[in-house]
């Protein structure tokens, strides 16, 4: 699997001395540091997988000795339907030598995976990790067409999917039915043979390739290293010190790089995590009474619907003590009446991206939370720049600039697209995020707004290009823009800008109607303005902040 190149490698921080200890900022380097202590890390050249370290670290800790027969993973959308860690072990190692074995699949392939959320997806995951397989997951909610371009990215010589959802893949791809006995057998198949030699796995291989829009709203696969996950890993190690809630929640899904890097940490720290099969607000509130749930990853818009719902209040939340908020800027006004109604219930911000392993920022402890608006500071051994676009000028604490992020956790680059590896990682191993955002004077990160245009509906990312070349394929549309418009549930909905051709009488409706045929259901357009011209620069880009600010005012005037 090549196409993806490698970032450089970090350089040592500057002498202590040189560095702000309130900010992290490093007036020589133009560099923030982190302010908290380093992970350690296993050498950078020791051969290691991601699957190897995090067995290798449970089996060695105090808690990898009791939690055998613990649950690893719990689906509480069927009764009884659980895993331990001790079967959890077993069926990754029967699997892992089953797909080399039975199935011929070697270091170095990819495996597309299509499925919604099962029991039998973190076995999978942690067993094609085991080998050097490189591990894709898609969201099965996209379309044929979706899965194509994305078969293109990453050519896989597998794809393991449900029934109801392999229909959507590729001819001629090899498919393996998840549900059905051939895969069963796989899992549970305890005659292990006669030893293979194991691959020698590289902490620079590919683990993962994740889809992600990206910085230009066509659909990337971002490359994840096995050292990627070692270095979040580590990181989550640190937190355990202080850690009190083993049981959490998944609210997140598992093709996503939060819900894969939140799996890898459940097992690593031999917690349980829980999750759902269809994800619904009264059937999370159950699932937290029934399982005792310590911690559980939000976005805004829950923490919107815990503050503002009478059903809370028919479910016993004692249990829950940390709830973790990404996704988007929590503003300080829901934050403070969330405490009010839960003050047993500590808020936990972070910030990161696909491209960064999921994460880069986080508050950590009761006095950090209390900053309200922002997204923490910045992960061990992380660093950063605040970067002005115009200028290219590394700026200080106070400033606002686009946010570049270099760390252990960087992605190696776009699968099968150079110039955007190009364009987002350079030669020195920064990502340029495409976000804009500044430090304050103790270190806090603050997200202002995006420089990207991508929409962030819930936990999604929706880029506007598409969906714009989607409208642009109407007969009846002679122009189209797609805006982010706020909403209070999603935190961002996509709106459409549309120029109607001479003499059309196409309804907003109509418009949505088109739309939903064609994309995944969190990408559909869903409020259209109609409007005689799409304002443009003189170089033909889609002035978008003019159509944002024209939204934002309801303004019924034409542009």
């Amino acid at each position: 699997m090549d196409g993806a190149g490698g970032s450089a490698s970090s350089p040592p921080p500057p002498p202590p001395s040189s560095v702000d200890p309130r900010n992290g900022f490093c007036s020589t380097t133009r560099t923030f540091y982190s302010l908290r202590p380093p992970n350690a890390l296993p050498p950078s050249s020791q051969p290691l997988s991601v699957t190897s370290y995090i067995f290798a670290r449970l089996s060695s800790s105090p808690a990898g000795k009791s939690v055998a027969e613990t649950p690893a993973v719990i689906n509480s959308s069927r009764e009884g339907a659980s895993i331990t860690h001790g079967e959890f072990f077993s069926q990754v190692r029967s699997l892992a030598w089953n797909l080399r074995s039975r199935l011929g699949l070697s270091k170095g392939e990819a495996a597309f995976v299509l499925s919604p959320a099962r029991l039998d997806i973190p076995v999978l995951y942690f067993a094609l990790l085991s080998i050097g397989v490189v591990v894709s997951p898609s969201n099965p909610a996209s379309t044929p067409v979706e899965i194509s371009r994305q078969f293109d990215l990453i050519r896989p010589s597998i794809a393991f999917a449900t029934s109801a959802e392999a229909h959507k893949l590729p001819r001629g791809v090899r498919i393996v039915l998840l549900d059905q006995d051939q895969f069963y057998c796989l899992l549970w198949n305890d005659n292990v043979g006669v030893p293979l030699p194991a691959p020698e796995i590289l902490q620079s291989d590919p683990a993962a390739a994740l889809f992600t829009s990206g910085t230009t709203g066509q659909v990337k696969a971002a490359v994840l290293s096995h050292g990627n996950f070692i270095a979040l890993m580590a990181e989550y190690e640190e937190i355990d010190e202080r850690d009190s809630h083993p049981v959490a929640f998944l609210t997140v899904p598992l093709f996503h790089v939060f819900g894969l890097t939140m799996l890898l940490r459940v097992i690593v720290l031999g917690h349980t995590m829980v999750f759902l099969e269809r994800l619904d607000f009264f059937s999370l509130l159950r699932a937290v009474e029934r399982h005792r749930v310590k911690f559980m990853p939000v976005s805004p818009p829950l923490i919107v619907a815990m503050v503002k719902s009478d059903a809370v209040d028919k479910f016993d939340l004692s249990s829950l003590e940390v709830v973790g908020c990404g996704g988007a800027p929590l503003g300080k006004e829901v934050a403070e009446r969330f405490t009010k109604r839960f003050p047993h219930i500590q808020i936990v911000q972070g910030y990161g991206l696909t491209e960064s392993g999921g994460q880069a920022a986080v508050t950590d402890g009761a006095e950090e939370v209390l900053v309200h608006g922002s997204v923490g500071r910045l992960g061990s051994n992380m660093e950063a720049r605040i970067v002005d676009p115009v200028t290219g000028q590394s700026l200080p604490p106070g400033q606002r600039g686009e946010l570049w992020l270099r760390g252990p956790t960087i992605m190696k680059g776009y699968l099968g697209d150079d110039g955007a590896t190009a364009s987002t990682l350079d030669s020195e191993g920064w990502l340029k995020t495409g976000d804009l955002c500044y430090f304050n004077e103790d270190g806090f990160l603050f997200i202002v707004d995006r420089l990207k245009e991508l929409i962030k509906y819930k936990a999604y990312q929706v880029p506007p290009a598409e969906l714009e070349r989607v409208l642009l394929s109407h007969p009846e549309i002679s122009d189209a823009a797609v805006v982010p418009y706020p909403s209070e549930e999603a935190g961002e909905i996509p709106m459409a800008y549309v120029v109607r051709r001479p003499g059309g009488t196409l309804s907003a409706e109509q418009v949505m109607e088109f739309v939903a045929k064609t994309v995944a259901p969190y990408k559909k357009v869903r409020r259209v303005a109609f409007i005689e011209s799409i304002p443009k620069s003189a170089a033909g880009k889609i002035l978008r902040r003019e159509l944002i600010t024209h939204a934002l005012s309801g303004s019924a005037s034409k542009l």
